[in-house]
């Protein structure tokens, strides 16, 4: 019993890395884009579909918990991903937001992936079953 508690309370961990680090990609993505590229030659509209709009997508289902969902979310976080090393490269005066994007977007990514693999597998959803029922 105290195995299954403690791996409940390690997929709640998991789950609260992959959320707290999506929620602040997401502020993060706001920030950067409404008060901070005030000078920049898009629109605001533009900017705001282009870097927040994706970040909705997939949020009803993380908020639910759902392992398929997290899971998918991690091809979402790849714009990011190569966002912010793109950024770290060609624009030193925005370094500190790039690295921030890179951090979340990694604890995202490693919380997202965890999170989709021992939740699946508590649930008893896998490649091994579904392989079995063919």
């Amino acid at each position: 019993m105290s195995t299954l508690k403690a791996a409940d309370q390690q997929i709640s961990q998991i789950r609260f890395l992959a959320l707290a680090s999506y929620l602040g990609l997401l502020a993060l993505m706001l920030i950067w884009q409404v008060w901070c590229q005030s000078d920049s030659e898009f629109s605001l509209t533009f900017r705001l579909v282009l870097w927040v709009l994706p970040l909705l997508f997939p949020l009803p289902g993380l908020l639910r918990g759902k392992p398929y969902t997290y899971a998918w979310t991690n091809f979402v976080l790849m714009w990011y991903y190569l966002h912010s090393l793109t950024m770290l490269y060609v624009a030193p005066a925005e370094r500190g937001f790039a690295v921030a994007e890179l951090v979340l977007t990694t604890g995202a990514f490693v919380g997202c992936t965890w999170y989709a693999r021992r939740q699946g597998r508590a649930l008893g959803l896998g490649l091994k079953k579904l392989k079995d029922q063919d």
